[in-house]
């Protein structure tokens, strides 16, 4: 009999090459296996929601293991969190049906994209804002996120379009992007039934230029409908991306 096991994990993406494991670069997901491996030994894999990138962060991923040996959960929480770094953590764990896959599971996910302003950024916050030091059109700034909310072609908002799940499917449906302001700084926040690869740093650079008057809203319609990423806004910096939540049926 095997034992599937759900990780729900936190991380700071700062120092490493990004969730998936990639030769001569240290990720997340090789640390983590590693450790899972450790503890069970077993030659376990840990197959992750999907991959963040480099220098971006989760306050939860969610990530899955196959064992024969049943795990305890508390004593494996303890001691995972004792070999991991200290930038990286489990959160949580806990035995799940052998049908479920972090991945293929998932019906949802939210990220979350921080902004700062201001004439300076704290050196405390400094890796995990975007600093935007010019004035940017609140109100602009707020139609341009509205407009990606419904079922779209996100081909123009990937830098991976012929490639992986892009290739496959770039049609994605995002049901939320709010604006969330706070003093010197707001959060762009994004929900969808997924993302394609850098989707959501994209859509950031090109709604922060579009709020900075470097393009207007009736850009937006030609862009998406060219489905060529050479049209869209830069990328956004990664650090100030967070993977907030990956959503699972019945909250599985």
């Amino acid at each position: 009999m095997n034992y599937s096991y759900k990780m729900h994990l936190m991380y700071d993406g700062t120092h490493y090459s990004g969730w998936q494991i990639q030769p001569h670069a240290l990720s997340i997901q090789q640390l983590v296996q590693n450790a899972v491996r450790t503890l069970t030994r077993e030659e376990a894999n840990v197959i992750g929601s999907g991959r963040t990138d480099a220098g971006v962060h989760a306050l939860e991923q969610v990530a899955h293991f196959r064992v024969v040996e049943k795990v305890h959960l508390e004593a494996f929480q303890r001691s995972i969190n004792g070999i991991l770094p200290k930038d990286i953590r489990l959160a949580k764990i806990e035995e799940v049906a052998p049908d479920f896959h972090a991945q293929r599971s998932a019906l949802a996910k939210e990220y979350h994209y921080h902004l700062s302003f201001g004439p300076f950024v704290s050196p405390f916050e400094r890796s995990y804002v975007w600093h935007v030091a010019w004035k940017l059109d609140l109100d602009l700034l707020r139609q341009a996120a509205a407009f990606f909310v419904g079922t779209h072609d996100f081909s123009s908002f990937t830098n991976s379009a012929h490639h992986g799940a892009c290739a496959k499917n770039p049609v994605r449906t995002v049901t939320k992007v709010d604006v969330v302001e706070k003093p010197n700084s707001l959060i762009l926040e994004f929900k969808a039934n997924g993302f394609l690869y850098k989707m959501v740093r994209n859509l950031v650079g090109t709604i922060v230029e579009v709020a900075s008057g470097k393009r207007t809203l009736d850009e937006l319609h030609h862009i998406m409908a060219a489905k060529d990423r050479r049209l869209a806004g830069h990328s956004a910096p990664a650090q100030g991306l967070f993977l907030v939540k990956v959503y699972y049926k019945d909250g599985v």
